[in-house]
């Protein structure tokens, strides 16, 4: 990898530090000299950029998302591309992304989850009033300011990324935001981001995500198939007309999904206004079926609301009001407020430069103030592990947050040859941080096993003990377990539900559940089932059966 660090593209972006990197791209601090304003700067990677497709398509989508403007979403500034190098000027975000304020809060309160939700859901009508789909909404593409404004990053270019990174993991956190029609490889539209946007609303409701699995085919099946757990069973504090909106945003049935983001945006405007309206019982339906004094009340009942609608509106609607005043004030004394009139901690940055980091990370005083993000550089002018540069500069006043001072700093490899470390049956994660430690860049691989853990190293090419230039490209391949066979799926339709699922587990497929519906078959009997009989499918997949109820019954 080349560092751009310390370099000006275009004379014009200099670039400050590493801010993190992606599936295709590495994401830099950088300032614009021209108009005084710092920004971050992706630019595509050197093995993605050799591919000239994914170079065309990097190029289509940030020109297309460079004309989004809107107040939720990241913006995109400038875009440059040419023989060198691709890269994107964007806006810099100062804030924390939503996977992370979840991961600390847990479930959030329902009007703070609304109040975000709205938010993206306006990102989304915007982007597709453009012909722009996201294709990859989660919470970690999804950031939080402290005032509490959603910003929604990477349209577009989000997806693409995990197409080029899921061989190593990082992409598998999509999985549990899919849409049923992704999993089946259908062509997105902007209903296929409504869906995702559903599945955020759910885990931010309930602290938890609906649909878990030991496999990522077992989490796409329940997407395509299953109905998602309740929300009030998990959070009784919901108000059933939000789960209500919550479950047709992430309705199985495209159909049946909210057709279009400005339609949830008035349902939740709605919702917000006044919940009786958002999803009114039709109480006739049932009138011939209910005691006539009972019915009498309820026409009473009826008329007292339709004589009071504007002063009962007026009190939810203050109510909704205030609830919303009171979950933004929590918000912000939690990320604001608080800080403001708390006894503010500051540290003045010692200077690192100079010093060797094994030492400064062994520093007990360091690793209750500060945490490190470390880039590797080639440098034989310095001795191994010197710390070459950092950011923030030296001699700066930081406040300290709970998460402590975050500061980036490069360090030297020393020599401009390496001896490749043996990291066979290290964690892949642990494995590349001592690989690059040695100047080395890493791809990971997936690679079957019968003896190595899974996520462990099972080798490297070139192999340990092999001497290398540092910045040479090192592939670390990683067990994924046991080499899985393709197995023909068995014809379950007519068996009892008993035979069907000991026929399952004899054939090597693995039983999930039984769905029961009405039918002419004998009750017990199988059907349906998730995997088509005769079709292929992997070893230990798992099959979910439909069970007659027998016929319906007719009142």
């Amino acid at each position: 990898m080349k560092s751009w660090i310390g370099k000006t593209l275009d004379d014009r972006y200099e670039i400050l530090s590493l801010a993190g990197y992606g599936g295709m791209a590495w994401v830099y601090r950088a300032t614009d000299r021209r108009l005084n304003r710092d920004v971050a700067v992706k630019i595509m990677r050197e093995d993605a950029a050799a591919d000239e497709s994914v170079r065309s398509r990097f190029c289509a989508e940030s020109h297309a998302v460079a004309m989004l403007s809107h107040p939720n979403i990241v913006a995109v500034y400038d875009v440059s591309h040419n023989d060198a190098l691709e890269y994107i000027v964007m806006e810099l975000v100062d804030g924390v992304t939503l996977l992370q304020y979840m991961e600390k809060k847990g479930a959030l309160p329902w009007n703070e989850a609304l109040h975000f939700s709205r938010q993206i859901a306006r990102a989304l009508a915007h982007a597709h009033s453009r012909g722009i789909i996201h294709r990859d909404i989660k919470p970690h593409n999804i950031m939080l300011l402290r005032d509490g404004t959603i910003k929604v990053a990477d349209f577009g270019i989000a997806a693409l990324e995990n197409e080029l990174h899921e061989a190593d993991g990082e992409a598998i956190g999509s999985i549990h935001y899919i849409a049923p029609e992704q999993a089946r490889g259908e062509l997105p539209d902007p209903r296929s981001d409504i869906y995702s946007l559903g599945v955020v609303m759910f885990e931010m409701l309930t602290g938890r995500k609906p649909y878990l699995g030991d496999t990522i085919q077992e989490i796409a099946v329940k997407h395509m198939n299953a109905d998602p757990p309740s929300i009030l069973a998990i959070n009784p504090s919901v108000p059933p007309e939000l789960e209500q909106i919550t479950f047709r945003a992430m309705c199985a049935d495209r159909a049946k999904r909210y057709q279009s983001a400005n339609e949830l945006v008035a349902d939740i405007d709605r919702f917000l206004n006044d919940r009786e309206s958002v999803f009114p019982e039709n109480d006739d339906s049932v009138q011939n079926e209910e005691d006539p004094e009972e019915l009498s009340r309820r026409r009473k009942y009826r008329r007292f609301l339709r004589k009071n609608a504007g002063r009962i509106g007026w009190l939810i609607g203050c109510f909704a009001l205030l609830l919303t005043v009171l979950g933004l004030l929590v918000f912000l004394w939690n990320f604001w407020l608080h800080d403001l009139f708390s006894p503010a901690v500051r540290v003045t940055l010692p200077d690192f430069i100079g010093q060797n980091y094994d030492l400064v990370a062994a520093n007990e005083e360091y690793q209750s103030t500060y945490t490190f993000h470390v880039l590797y550089m080639v440098d034989t002018s310095h001795e191994p592990g010197t710390i070459l540069s950092q950011s923030p500069n030296p001699g700066r006043s930081i406040m300290v947050t709970p998460g402590g001072v975050e500061v980036s700093l490069s360090v030297s490899t020393g020599d401009t040859v390496a001896t490749i470390p043996d990291v066979s049956n290290l964690d892949y994660r642990a494995a590349t941080a001592v690989l690059r430690q040695y100047g080395l860049y890493i791809e990971v691989l997936n690679s079957y096993s019968e003896s190595i853990e899974h996520d462990r190293v099972v080798r490297t090419e070139p192999s340990a003990g092999v001497e290398v230039n540092t910045a040479s490209l090192i592939y670390v391949y990683v067990s994924c377990g046991t080499e899985i066979r393709s197995l023909t799926v068995p014809n379950l339709v007519g068996l009892s539900e008993e035979a069907a699922i000991s026929q399952i587990e004899n054939s090597g497929f693995s039983y999930g559940w039984s769905q029961h519906e009405s039918s002419d078959l004998t009750p017990g009997t199988v059907v349906g089932q998730s995997l088509d009989a005769f079709s292929s499918a992997e070893e230990h997949s798992m099959i979910y059966l439909t069970v007659s109820d027998g016929p319906e019954v007719q009142s």
